[in-house]
């Protein structure tokens, strides 16, 4: 999480900052000795690189995983989420973008199974917390290592399955131009595929 702060606070400066910034910034609260060592950890995996002046520079590399407009919304939301649960505000801050895009976007993945809304109370009501499911880590690792841009389909629960096979058997039960004798072959090769879907 720090890392992310420190590279957001790069991003907002234009990509570059120094000292005076972060002691400007709620980053100061961790201390100068835990902050050198996030630098130095940053400049390591080069995701920061150290000026002239002693100031700092975030890298074309961690743009790419976070400000890079080549990289679908939904990976950078579950990037996020990654690291740690969040709000709406939080996600939409640190992306620099509208609540509305992230709103959205979260609804959407809600629904693929990707991530899960918690209600979480504080003094001023209730906050929406979002945080990424394991079947979201899978899926964003997946994206990122094969270069997909897709989301995966929404997966539909076993109950959604079979309540639409039922419908499908009352439907075919009630045609008048089928013999029953049809129907109940038709019927038949719908329950081998209801097996072999294991529902």
């Amino acid at each position: 999480m720090v890392d992310l702060q420190i590279l957001y606070l790069g991003i907002m400066k234009d990509g570059r900052f120094d000292e005076k910034d972060i002691e400007k910034s709620d980053l100061k609260k961790l201390g100068v000795g835990r902050i050198l060592d996030q630098l130095a950890s940053l400049k390591e995996r080069n995701l920061i690189e150290m000026n002239k002046d002693c100031s700092f520079s975030v890298t074309s590399i961690a743009r790419h995983i976070l400000w890079d407009n080549q990289i679908p919304l939904w990976i950078k939301i579950l990037r996020i989420l990654e690291i740690k649960s969040q709000d709406i505000d939080k996600i939409a801050s640190f992306l620099l973008l509208s609540k509305i895009q992230i709103q959205n976007e979260l609804e959407d993945l809600r629904k693929r199974q990707l991530v899960l809304m918690s209600p979480f109370r504080i003094e001023a009501g209730v906050v929406k917390m979002y945080e990424v499911l394991p079947n979201g880590i899978e899926q964003m690792k997946k994206a990122t290592s094969e270069g997909i841009q897709n989301k995966p389909e929404i997966a539909k629960s076993k109950t959604e399955i079979w309540s639409i096979i039922e419908e499908t058997i009352d439907e075919i039960q009630g045609l008048q131009e089928i013999s029953e004798e049809r129907k109940s072959k038709i019927i038949f090769k719908i329950l081998q595929i209801k097996n072999k879907l294991e529902i």
